[in-house]
């Protein structure tokens, strides 16, 4: 077993890293107070290719490794969860389902553009009364001569009303099957289409300088083309498209805690009490000694996850425990890290205060953990 980083791996961490550190952490907070999405920082994210990383170059993308994916993902975080989740959310839940199932003329209509940062995607699926029961969505879409008419809402739909959003993937009941049981399918709708409108969402506690949206539409209609893959096929595209998502899910709890975690140890050797830093108390070395030994843990059996899927082996059971495991370390993290500054990590001009609240959206955004459990129970036959 090798466990070292390509030499190419190594360098993106190196080169994602040092722009963290230098163009995000600088405006993070400040973006954070005004709940502000960057266009500036999203045109250099774009620039430096953290869009389409795992698309083959023929569509624009960057055509790398899911690994190399994640390791930039991981990286962003370290700095600013709202950064990583425009990230995330880019790659895997708005290119991620053009790549995979789109035609091919869809894809080299929108993936140029998304791959290289100048355009943004949503995917439409949770919605006011379907968020963990996703199959029982009320948006439908009904085939009326040769266009789909789109009637109904979607909520919490991250990059769908940024002033670069080219448009969403729609999951919507197309019919129903024998049983009962709805039709589901996929379904691309472009921004500004008439009935359709993306408002942004504000007041979140998290990822404040992150796009969230809700989608409305009232008689929508887009070609009958704009449909995505096989009709019908739109809850198992679903389904492969949050498989992938968790593993980014799981990238931003990874760096997130390790953000968490330096801030903690760089305050706990500075801080002195009774004449010596705090870090040299046992009960705060072993804090920052369990943080460390979390993170390790949640790093290995992400990129473990990473590494099955590179190699074109089943990684829905692995992705869903890292997902779990790596956004419920962070929480652990973050607790620790606010606990170890005092009265200052409940301060806004110390980032550990963002990182706390960043935290939470991991063990609730594409999947909760409780669905998380339930994925693995049913995975490994337990139910």
């Amino acid at each position: 077993m090798d466990f070292d980083l390509t030499m190419e791996q190594d360098i993106l961490r190196k080169t994602v890293r040092d722009f963290a550190e230098k163009e995000i952490a600088p405006v993070a907070r400040e973006l954070d107070r005004r709940e502000e999405f960057s266009l500036e920082t999203m045109a250099a994210m774009g620039e430096l290719g953290l869009f389409g990383m795992v698309v083959d170059e023929r569509y624009g993308g960057q055509g790398m490794d899911y690994i190399s994916y994640i390791i930039a993902v991981e990286e962003i975080a370290r700095v600013d969860g709202s950064h990583a989740a425009t990230v995330a959310a880019g790659n895997s839940l708005g290119i991620g389902p053009l790549y995979y199932f789109g035609s091919e003329e869809q894809k080299r209509k929108y993936l140029p553009d998304l791959c290289a940062g100048r355009a943004l995607w949503g995917f439409g699926l949770t919605e006011p009364n379907a968020g963990s029961d996703a199959g029982g969505a009320a948006t439908t879409a009904v085939l009326d001569g040769d266009e789909w008419v789109l009637n109904g809402s979607k909520i919490f739909i991250t990059n769908a009303s940024t002033a670069i959003s080219r448009g969403v993937t729609v999951m919507a009941k197309t019919g129903s099957r024998e049983g009962g049981r709805p039709e589901l399918s996929c379904i691309l709708v472009e921004n500004g289409t008439p009935g359709f409108e993306a408002r942004p969402m504000h007041n979140k506690m998290m990822w404040r300088a992150s796009n969230t949206s809700e989608l409305y539409f009232d008689d929508c209609r887009v070609p009958k083309e704009n449909i995505l893959g096989e009709r019908g096929k739109g809850f198992h595209q679903m389904l492969a498209t949050l498989d992938a998502g968790r593993l980014s899910i799981a990238a931003m709890g990874v760096g997130g805690a390790q953000g968490a975690y330096e801030l903690a140890i760089k305050y706990a050797r500075e801080r002195q009490q009774f004449g010596r830093p705090i870090s040299t108390f046992q009960v705060n070395a072993f804090k920052l000694a369990d943080m460390a030994l979390e993170i390790e843990a949640a790093r290995l059996l992400l990129y473990k996850a990473c590494w099955l899927k590179d190699n074109h082996r089943s990684f829905s059971k692995n992705a869903a425990m890292a997902k779990l495991y790596a956004s419920e370390v962070m929480g652990r993290v973050v607790d620790e890290a606010v606990q170890l500054h005092g009265g200052y990590g409940l301060m806004q001009e110390y980032d550990v205060e963002r990182f706390y609240r960043d935290q939470k959206l991991l063990t609730i955004g594409e999947g909760t953990s409780e669905i998380q459990r339930l994925v693995i129970a049913r995975l490994i036959g337990a139910i």
